[in-house]
């Protein structure tokens, strides 16, 4: 059965979430505190996607989320707030989340959510080894890792689907919503600033200058170009 954690201070939440997640067939780890959350990952090593709060009694969800992605580029995160600020999701997307809601919300977008990630991370789970290469990058799509002469960078699910969309169309333009709907699939009824955060920390992995990047380049009014 495919496992998600849950994070959420407010009991009443939380035990909505759960109740839905479990009608719609997935088990679920609970927690009510940051360091909690990241004692019941360690017992739970084959949870596949963190729903993580921001604001909880201890640490906050952004230090829960990069004390996750130090150790586990794998898992999804979502990261919920009743704050419909700006800062609150380029924080989260910028310290490793895959995505965000803000409360309130409704149990089947937020179920329509982990499935899409559930979905990413079963893709190209199997088959032959196959590489991508263009300039000093080498992407495997069986071992989901990239490599930059030779080195190996650390990249999520969201980030790894991003590179190879891009790999897989060199030279050409693609727009925000090619790569909105390739990446986080057709229903998917987020913004579009999701992908431009997502852009920016790539750069900042496989840039050498992130303020003349020259691998991922800008369409400006359209999107963007793979061009190593």
């Amino acid at each position: 059965m495919k496992k998600v954690l849950i994070l959420e201070d407010e009991v009443s939440i939380r035990s909505f979430v759960v109740i839905n997640l479990k009608r719609a067939g997935y088990e679920v780890v609970e927690a009510g505190a940051g360091m909690e959350a990241l004692e019941k990952l360690k017992e739970n090593p084959d949870v596949g996607v963190a729903i993580l709060d921001i604001m909880l009694p201890d640490i906050d969800g952004f230090e829960v989320c990069r004390n996750i992605r130090a150790t586990d580029k794998r898992i999804g995160i979502i990261m919920l707030t009743a704050r419909s600020q700006e800062m609150d999701k380029i924080t989260g997307l910028m310290t490793g989340a895959d995505d965000y809601m803000t409360k309130p919300f409704s149990p089947a977008e937020l179920t329509a959510r982990i499935d899409a990630l559930y979905r990413r991370i079963s893709s190209d789970g199997g088959g032959d080894s196959i590489e991508l290469s263009q300039g000093p990058f080498v992407l495997n799509t069986r071992n989901r890792t990239l490599d930059k002469e030779g080195r190996r960078i650390k990249l999520t699910q969201v980030e790894y689907a991003i590179m190879r969309l891009f790999m897989q169309n060199p030279g050409r333009a693609l727009s925000r919503e090619d790569i909105l709907t390739s990446v986080w699939g057709r229903d998917y009824d987020g913004e579009l600033k999701i992908v431009d955060v997502n852009i920016r920390r790539l750069r900042i992995k496989i840039e050498d200058d992130t303020a003349n990047p020259s691998y991922i380049t800008t369409v400006w009014g359209f999107g963007y170009k793979w061009g190593a």
